[in-house]
């Protein structure tokens, strides 16, 4: 058992996880429970690896992105001498994440029904593109759920469906499949025995979906997207200061109103009793917008922003992801994680900082630390097999034959 973890970070110490994964969704569930203290070893195919370690671009970063705080198993699972090294490990294993392809697993020995035959105890997670029923077998891309879901449908300008600017569904997948094997734990506590865990990308698109779902039956009206809504708020809106810097500003309460019209000097509209309330506001908003469009482009934006502090509402930049490096509230102790991107081909820096999962724990309200660099390939091949009883002898010879990958 690995056990290089520091104390803040050891709330699932003790865990031992191997991850079948690639891409985003099945490292990131990984990622989860490798920030909270468990043991993830990343179990990969030889003689390359998790393929996100070779992408290129912008998608490069995933690697780093997603495998820090893990071990690497580099193995050929197609072999007879890999798998029987693999069920060697289940034995030692509390949790197994998969998010290969329907059927992959099965194919390589390391189902859920096999694997649990080695140990009744384990709890299986699997990260597919659809739970139980008659799409259960297609494959699935986050891209292409958020076009079936109807996520990009609510994202774009109507006529013009859009996906979000995030890998969104395959995050909030791996967070619905953790939830799932911690609640999978608590019951082994009582029975003693595992379970299979299934999370998918169709049904927690879906999810998301809910609320647009009941407005819709609510309103008795077909839900239009999101930029052409019916907004529930008046000033909810981005608005340019006189350089054209753009800030969002939500107004969202009737006293919000008062003091806002007080500080940007809003005589007239603070009296106008067809302004009165957010739901006469929210009617008057296209004639209201383009006033305020107006009055608040005379300001700079800095004192756009202390307006808005002045008279507590809510505001925000519009910002950019290299914004949040300087992010004073991500730059408190822990926000942030100087990681490696030595994954990345033709990496233009050797560390980048990334944000650290958004949870933190006890009267210190500790964040989840770093301990360890996303891993080279086969990094620890040699120290998890003589974890698991595998002799030296046996695992150069593994080594030498090519079924591992390790130094």
């Amino acid at each position: 058992m690995n056990t290089d973890k520091p104390q803040t970070t050891s709330a699932l110490s003790g865990l031992r996880v191997l991850e079948f994964s690639h891409t985003i969704m099945g490292p990131c569930a990984g990622l989860l429970l490798a920030d909270l203290g468990a043991d993830v070893i990343k179990i990969e195919p030889v003689p390359d690896g998790d393929k996100t370690r070779q992408l290129p671009g912008f998608a490069s970063g995933f690697f780093a992105t997603f495998n820090r705080n893990k071990r690497s198993l580099a193995i050929d699972l197609k072999s007879v001498e890999g798998q029987a090294a693999v069920h060697a490990l289940v034995g030692t294993a509390d949790i197994v994440l998969d998010n290969y392809g329907p059927g992959t697993m099965e194919r390589l020995g390391c189902g859920w029904e096999q694997l649990s035959a080695i140990n009744p105890s384990l709890v299986y997670l699997s990260l597919k593109g659809f739970l139980k029923g008659p799409w259960q077998d297609r494959p699935a891309l986050d891209e292409v759920v958020q076009f079936q879901s109807g996520l990009a449908y609510m994202t774009g300008p109507p006529g013009q469906p859009l996906r979000a600017g995030a890998s969104i569904v395959d995050i909030l997948g791996a967070v619905f499949g953790v939830t799932g094997v911690l609640a999978a734990l608590r019951e082994r506590d009582h029975s003693g025995q595992g379970q299979r865990v299934g999370s998918s990308l169709f049904e927690s698109a879906a999810f998301m979906m809910a609320s647009h779902i009941a407005g819709g039956a609510a309103t008795g009206a077909a839900v239009p997207p999101m930029t052409a809504r019916k907004g529930a708020w008046g000033v909810y809106d981005v608005f340019h200061a006189h350089d054209g810097e753009p800030l969002f500003i939500g107004v969202t309460s009737d006293p919000q109103w008062l003091r806002f019209c007080e500080q940007f000097s809003l005589d007239e509209l603070r009296q106008d009793q067809r302004l009165a309330t957010n739901p006469q506001r929210t009617q008057a908003r296209q004639w209201l917008l383009p006033l305020l469009e107006e009055h608040l482009g005379r300001y700079s934006h800095d004192d756009l922003v202390a307006g808005c502090q002045a008279a507590q509402v809510s505001w925000a930049p519009v910002g950019k992801p290299e914004d949040l490096l300087g992010n004073e509230q991500l730059l408190a102790p822990g926000g942030l994680l100087s990681v490696a991107l030595a994954s990345a081909r033709q990496s233009a820096v050797a560390h980048t900082l990334l944000p650290a999962l958004p949870l933190e724990f006890g009267e210190q309200r500790t964040r989840p630390a770093l301990y360890s660099q996303p891993p080279s390939l086969g990094q620890h091949s040699v120290q998890i097999l003589s974890e698991s009883g595998m002799n030296a002898a046996h695992i150069a010879a593994l080594v030498e034959s090519g079924v591992v990958v390790g130094s």
